[in-house]
């Protein structure tokens, strides 16, 4: 899949994955509509929606590890057009967009990735710095028996079974 056209969800995937030093865990909320991520950047600790195509307070740890960004003039009804260079990127790339945003964003993916990167991978999983695993399979939770109730404290031991 061609970064260049990387939009939406699967771009807050991507971004999340080029985030390694942020980012643990990526999983899907909102019936599978929404990328989340637990993490820290730099201190702050981050567990939920993780957004940065379509907010700029998640676009913002992109782009506090720019080493350089540069906006190119935009003319009307063009999109936006981008150079820039990251921190712990591997070369200064070039990237356009509907919005600065994006063309921030699929910088920041290509600049981690190159300009194309795989399918993305709709099921919970842990970060191992460049690499993803899938986590959180079915067969995890146990027996049936053994499924956490909401009502119930930490420590209950609970009567005895007869």
């Amino acid at each position: 899949m061609n970064v260049a056209d990387l939009t939406g969800m699967t771009l807050d995937y991507w971004v999340a994955r080029s985030l390694h030093d942020f980012v643990r865990e990526i999983y899907f909320t909102d019936s599978g509509t929404k990328v989340a991520v637990r993490g820290n950047d730099r201190g702050r600790p981050w567990d939920g929606r993780f957004t940065p195509s379509t907010s700029w307070q998640a676009a913002g740890v992109v782009l506090d590890r720019a080493q350089r960004f540069e906006l190119r003039e935009r003319r009307e009804g063009e999109g936006a057009f981008c150079v820039a260079e990251f921190h712990g990127g591997y070369r200064t790339v070039e990237a356009h967009g509907d919005s600065v945003r994006v063309a921030l964003l699929r910088a920041f993916v290509m600049s981690r990735f190159g300009d194309t990167v795989g399918e993305m991978l709709q099921q919970p999983q842990a970060l191992d710095g460049a690499i993803a695993e899938q986590v959180g399979v079915p067969g995890d939770i146990g027996d049936v028996e053994d499924l956490p109730r909401p009502d119930a404290q930490i420590g209950d031991i609970g009567t005895a079974p007869r």
